[in-house]
């Protein structure tokens, strides 16, 4: 199901960009909030500047960008989930969408209830990365027997407690027998930054953050997480070609409001988002980043969150990861 998002056409990332509703083309009548809950620099950012001035252009309308990073992503889209003013959203990723309530015993908002899921923005797998001084691995099979041989000492760091990057490191970790210990950041930059300045030894994460540092020699990929590969990372292997068909994750990401928000608000921006979706310059933004686009209706969206979370759920609570 996570693959078949990736495979999305064109045609139907224009889905919601066709007949707009004559009630949504009264929308919006003030300044639009877009919370991303990441620091700034990080992949959700990335997305949202791209179109923030394009949409302001669209509506009419100022739109604000506000980074609200912690509590693993909660924080930015709790402020959606209990915003009343009709023009407040937030760009939400799977951790705060679909995985939180299996790791958290209380959670400030209920995605299924109090979330309304707008459009899907990208899917994208994760990769792999390692330290290029401290691990001398250049496979994952050599990743393997170099972390088991640490016997606990080794460390890994992600983008936030419960994200993507989070999960996949676990299952993956849970795969192979190793025993790790997770350093949480708030965002991708810091995380990726940690990796190359040998703070921590690994990471999963989707590529943007870790490319400079690739570059830089500083720190190394060795696989990813799907068989749909990052533009520009296809001579890295899928975690199945190495041994490991069960680590198969996706980090996506899309735009949700509150649960009260009204129909010609969706309307309004799942078209004018997939439009965007397809206008060269974005899409040649985020592909030059490793994301991959996908756009189409709201309800497409609500489908992919409900699928992840049958997904997921059972492996979070096989997994026994609980966080606080």
């Amino acid at each position: 199901m996570q693959r078949r998002a990736l495979l999305l056409s064109t045609s139907l990332a224009l889905i919601g960009a066709a007949a707009v509703p004559a009630q949504a083309q009264t929308w919006p009548t003030q300044t639009v909030k877009i919370v991303v809950p990441t620091g700034a620099g990080s992949s959700l950012d990335l997305i949202v500047r791209l179109m923030s001035d394009k949409l302001a252009a669209r509506w009419g309308q100022t739109v604000l960008v506000d980074n609200k990073p912690g509590a693993g992503g909660m924080l930015g889209v709790d402020l959606a989930a209990k915003a009343t003013d009709n023009h407040t959203i937030a760009i939400g990723f799977n951790g705060p969408l679909a995985y939180a309530p299996f790791l958290y015993s209380k959670t400030p908002y209920d995605p299924a209830k109090d979330l309304r899921p707008i459009v899907m923005t990208s899917s994208q797998a994760n990769v792999l990365a390692v330290n290029a001084e401290k691990v001398p691995a250049k496979t994952v099979p050599e990743f393997v027997a170099w972390a088991q041989a640490q016997a606990g000492g080794m460390n890994f760091s992600s983008l936030g407690q419960g994200s993507s990057a989070h999960m996949t490191m676990e299952l993956f970790l849970a795969e192979a027998g190793i025993k790790a210990t997770h350093v949480p950041y708030n965002g991708s930059p810091p995380a990726a930054l940690a990796v190359a300045q040998g703070d921590v030894h690994a990471t999963w994460m989707v590529a943007p953050a870790l490319l400079p540092h690739v570059q830089s020699g500083k720190v190394r990929l060795l696989a990813v997480s799907a068989d749909t590969k990052p533009a520009g990372l296809q001579d890295l292997p899928a975690m199945g070609a190495v041994g490991y068909p069960k680590v198969v994750a996706l980090a996506w990401n899309g735009l949700v409001g509150p649960a009260s928000m009204s129909d010609a608000a969706v309307a309004r921006i799942n078209a004018d988002v997939n439009a965007l979706l397809q206008d060269a310059a974005v899409r040649d933004a985020m592909a030059s980043k490793g994301l991959t686009i996908v756009g189409g209706s709201a309800e497409d969206f609500r489908r992919f969150i409900a699928d992840d979370v049958a997904r997921w759920g059972p492996v979070i609570t096989k997994l026994g990861v609980k966080l606080n």
